[in-house]
């Protein structure tokens, strides 16, 4: 199974339909119209993206969905990842059955502009707090390019040193590919 396939299923086993979930890096929208699908239409997603571009390809993903009246709806949110906490509503705070990041670069967009180990944490950070217990964050890393590396040793840095009491979290890889992408996720406890 893929690293994309694992967090959608660890994703899908948390949101039911009706729940609430974050699309931290919208990126061209995938994890955006999953969540969506999941989430059905009693749910609602926000998808954040820094860039102009990512969101206008997660809105015409989502447009050209057939089932759009059977998904969730959809806050596009032109904002860093580590502003969710100010941005989600405090009604929806411990809520969140899922937050979904798929870290790196915009595929198809500039290379150069990647996501920063800092924001990522921060990020993170506050994802923590917006979950309910028992929800997901997922992350996908991308060690393979430019800043990627140091990026996921941050993020597995992070997730290792997470008190067990806050959540639980796992890596899941392929071992003979240590430049592929590999997941790293955490199931909230209290």
């Amino acid at each position: 199974m893929s690293v994309l396939t694992m967090a959608q299923r660890l994703a899908a086993e948390r949101l039911a339909p009706g729940g609430i979930a974050i699309d931290a890096t919208a990126g061209n929208g995938v994890d955006t119209l999953f969540l969506a699908r999941t989430a059905g239409p009693k749910g609602h997603v926000y998808a954040f993206d820094i860039q102009e571009q990512a969101l206008a390809r997660t809105r015409q993903r989502l447009a050209e969905d057939a089932n759009g009246d059977a998904m969730a709806p959809v806050t596009l949110i032109q904002a860093g990842h580590e502003k969710m906490a100010e941005i989600i509503p405090k009604t929806e705070h411990g809520r969140i059955s899922a937050v979904m990041f798929n870290l790196g670069y915009l595929p198809g967009g500039d290379p150069a502009l990647i996501t920063q180990p800092g924001t990522t944490l921060a990020a993170m950070e506050a994802a923590i707090g917006l979950l309910a217990p028992g929800g997901v964050l997922t992350a996908v890393l991308y060690p393979g390019h430019d800043g990627g590396e140091a990026e996921a040793e941050a993020v597995v840095r992070w997730a290792s040193r997470l008190p067990f009491a806050v959540g639980q979290t796992m890596q899941y890889r392929f071992m003979q590919k240590p430049d592929a992408p590999y997941l790293v996720a955490l199931e909230r406890r209290k």
